[in-house]
């Protein structure tokens, strides 16, 4: 099922019938296990989303030339490893909906639900050994290292001194890591691999990172009933973004988000004031400006790499990634 938000974004139109491939691979990998396994599985894939990475993780092989058959493995492999995270994000969260469908956790209990995830993540690795190169399994490893010790970090951590660092830290390994790896991995499966890793895995940090800004920014300014969480959902369960580590620089002397920070609840009439304070301080547009410049520094490896049509359509879909906001 591809997506049909993304049917007429002119980046999406290169790798259409890539992500259909791609689908087909991830059904596949679920076939002969436990039928609830498979049914609930086959349920998750069908949500769809907006396939974003297997995008990012295709026009990158294209333009570089890679093994078409890996690369559709190596796909699959990426939004298989998001989609498990996503599963047992939900379970931490106690999301009950996400893109409007009901989440597994919903149906199922905790220890089910935990053990699909990890399911997924096996078949994930299953379909990135199909490339049978070493080296993109380490960064595939490492890259769930990265994802799972970020989550960690952020269930025990206190704020600190340094919000702004210890954000990029936490959107890096919650994001930014899975997009560089659907940049660098296929740079693996390239003939000329070495001159151009280090280039497409900038890029990659670069949309990734402005992806999740956007996302952050979206919380605050998103439509309620669209998103399906309420406005500034993340700061209402104590998780400080970009938007408000600008407000808090600009009003440090602001109580109650003193509170917040400290961990302290504050009653929902405060807590509203406190949003519509930084919605209306300029901390959104400081933090757009971010996503711009973390996008510009992508462009700029990107242009580093062989001009392709692929290579326009990252460009498309890079300005695609800001323009979410709008």
């Amino acid at each position: 099922m591809v997506n049909n938000l993304l049917t007429t974004a002119p980046f999406y139109t290169p790798v259409q019938n890539g992500i259909r491939q791609v689908e087909d691979r991830m059904y596949s990998v679920t076939n002969g296990h436990h039928p609830d396994l498979k049914s609930a599985l086959d349920h998750i894939i069908s949500s769809g989303g907006k396939r974003i990475r297997p995008a990012v993780t295709l026009l990158t092989g294209d333009m570089l030339g890679a093994d078409r058959d890996k690369l559709i493995s190596l796909a699959a492999a990426i939004e298989l490893l998001h989609t498990a995270t996503l599963i047992h994000d939900d379970l931490i969260d106690g999301a009950l909906l996400r893109r409007g469908n009901p989440t597994l956790n919903a149906h199922w209990t905790p220890g089910a639900t935990v053990l699909t995830g990890d399911f997924v993540f096996a078949c994930a690795a299953v379909l990135a050994s199909e490339t049978d190169e070493v080296e993109l399994m380490r960064i595939f490893a490492e890259t769930l290292s990265t994802i799972v010790n970020g989550e960690i970090t952020q269930m025990f951590s206190k704020h600190g001194e340094d919000l702004h660092k210890e954000y990029y830290e936490r959107i890096y390994a919650k994001t930014a890591s899975l997009f560089v790896l659907a940049t660098s991995a296929p740079s693996l499966l390239s003939p000329i691999q070495e001159e151009t890793y280090d280039a497409a895995q900038r890029f990659g940090y670069g949309i990734g990172m402005a992806f999740q800004i956007i996302d952050d920014v979206l919380d605050f300014t998103g439509d309620q009933v669209a998103v399906g969480k309420p406005v500034a959902n993340d700061l209402r369960q104590g998780l400080i973004t970009l938007p408000t580590i600008h407000y808090y620089k600009l009003h440090p002397e602001d109580l109650d988000l003193a509170l917040v920070l400290r961990g302290e609840v504050i009653n929902n009439d405060r807590f509203d004031h406190l949003i519509t304070q930084i919605q209306s301080s300029g901390a959104i547009e400081k933090s757009v400006q971010e996503a711009d410049r973390f996008v510009k520094q992508g462009l700029d490896a990107l242009q580093e790499l062989p001009m392709t049509p692929e290579n326009k359509a990252l460009e498309e879909l890079a300005n695609y990634i800001l323009d979410r906001h709008r």
